[in-house]
């Protein structure tokens, strides 16, 4: 009886080795890039979960020439949400193309960290954003036109938000790319969700090989030298985004810029209805399949 109650307990306890050995196989399962993909999934997921992450824009507001007033009475032109703001705190002034904001004596509201009564807000700037409360307000331009964007996070799209959808990690839609510079980079005119038009700056095109058919996309670069590729493909009309989806590299050495299409990820018009995204070019809209990177959201 002792034996084998004994027997009975060492069995269990070595049933249970066994079960935490495979499950950190588990865990660690596929090859090393297929590990790093993963990572970077999870990386990407997290930065868009962020306080200041694309889930956290919770409104976007027209601006119009001349005083645009704001708080959170429901008769302001731009209306914030109940309790997280005076029912006026201020206005926003437009006038050629110039945005200034003025804050009403006795409304707390700081701009980098510094209490704010007036102050010029160019577009789209990471330094000119003013802190209400839990709310971050900055100046955004979509081709002739400005907004008030607004993050919030505690938006309900961020408490909400019930994770992304990728395809598989499949490395035939890894390449090693061509890259083409144009000399001067091309001036192009883009529409964006909303049907306004960007100026952007073509800079060259990737080149790759993909069921003995060679493909290109145009591409921007970023400050860091790193390539920002809008592109659609066949995948759109039922798994993937309609609209586009982006697409990052690192910066091109050598004629040569890696292209991986498992880390494709959708703008954040896919489940964010106050954000404004490019559109790809005609040249972006590739007839053929590249079931690689993120599903739709939904």
């Amino acid at each position: 009886m002792g034996f084998s109650n004994s027997l009975s307990r060492g069995s269990i306890a070595a049933f249970v080795i066994v079960i935490v050995i495979l499950a950190s196989f588990a865990a660690t399962d596929g090859t090393p890039y297929q590990q790093s993909v993963e990572k970077w999934r999870q990386d990407y997921e997290t930065k868009l979960k962020s306080d200041d992450g694309w889930l956290s824009v919770a409104g976007l507001f027209w601006l119009h020439e001349g005083e645009n007033r704001f708080g959170s009475d429901p008769l302001n032109d731009i209306v914030l949400p109940a309790g997280t703001a005076p029912a006026v705190a201020g206005h926003f002034d437009l006038h050629a193309r110039k945005t200034v904001v003025h804050v009403n004596p006795g409304v707390s509201i700081t701009m980098d960290g510094k209490a704010v009564e007036e102050a010029e807000l160019p577009p789209d700037s990471t330094q000119h954003r003013l802190v209400i409360g839990s709310l971050v307000l900055y100046v955004h331009a979509s081709g002739e036109r400005f907004a008030i964007r607004m993050k919030d996070k505690n938006s309900r799209l961020r408490r909400e938000f019930a994770g992304l959808h990728w395809y598989p990690v499949n490395e035939a839609y890894r390449f090693q790319a061509r890259y083409v510079p144009y000399d001067p980079p091309r001036p192009v005119a883009i529409q964006n969700m909303i049907g306004d038009t960007d100026k952007i700056s073509i800079v060259g095109y990737v080149s790759f090989q993909l069921n003995g058919q060679e493909y290109r996309l145009d591409a921007e670069k970023d400050d860091s030298g790193n390539l920002f590729i809008v592109f659609r493909d066949l995948t759109s009309s039922k798994d993937t985004y309609p609209a586009a989806r982006f697409l990052d590299t690192d910066p091109p050495m050598n004629g040569s810029v890696e292209v991986d299409f498992n880390k494709a990820y959708n703008p954040p018009c896919a489940y964010n209805p106050y954000t404004t995204c490019p559109l790809p070019s005609p040249g972006n809209r590739l007839r053929v399949e590249i079931p690689a990177g993120e599903k739709r959201y939904h």
